[in-house]
């Protein structure tokens, strides 16, 4: 395979795919924190996207050295998926219930800590990339990662610009509508890997 059109336009389309789950946790971040700054906006992006460019080459890699064993593996990643997101989405929706209407309460946002988790969460599934990429030599399998990265790094600024954009609308609701979209999330993974 070459560099031609069609191995840039698929990369394009994984991305855009791969980036959607990460897209409406962005955009849930962005409601938790209407006053975030430029800089942690552009932090949330790069953790989405160091993570789904990650993970196709890791998949890449286990389908050229061992296969067998990642076989066995990708049966738990719609589980790990629905832990994972389910556990942080259910901890903002009981942290937005037991708040109730405080509409005093200042929003301090996600953690470093849970924005990794959530970076995990939505790309593990990008490792099932790595056997679509498997037909790719090292360096195509890296610029393609690096185009999906690329993607997701500006679809998810965008999902917390909007985010951001209406958190001040939604700033008391917000922890139940994230902790919500993360749930979602978590099933819909869980329920299409069936």
């Amino acid at each position: 395979m070459n560099f031609g059109v069609i191995f840039f336009l698929n990369s394009l389309l994984l991305g855009v795919g791969l980036s959607m789950d990460a897209f409406s946790i962005s955009l849930a971040n962005g409601l938790l924190e209407p006053q975030m700054r430029l800089r942690k906006m552009f932090g949330i992006a790069a953790v989405f996207a160091f993570f789904q460019a990650l993970m196709p080459l890791i998949g890449w890699a286990c389908v050229h050295t061992a296969a067998q064993h990642f076989s066995a593996f990708g049966k738990l990643i719609p589980w790990i998926a629905l832990v994972l997101l389910c556990g942080i989405g259910g901890n903002m929706l009981l942290g937005g219930i037991k708040k109730k209407d405080d509409i005093s309460h200042e929003n301090v946002g996600a953690s470093l800590a849970s924005i990794i988790v959530q970076g995990i969460a939505t790309s593990i599934d990008a490792l099932s990339v790595g056997f679509t990429i498997s037909g790719h030599n090292m360096i195509q399998a890296v610029v393609s990662a690096l185009i999906i990265g690329s993607v997701t790094l500006v679809i998810c600024f965008s999902g917390v610009f909007i985010g951001k954009k209406f958190g001040d609308h939604f700033a008391n609701k917000a922890d139940i509508l994230g902790g919500a979209i993360l749930i979602f999330i978590g099933l819909e993974i869980f329920i299409s890997s069936f």
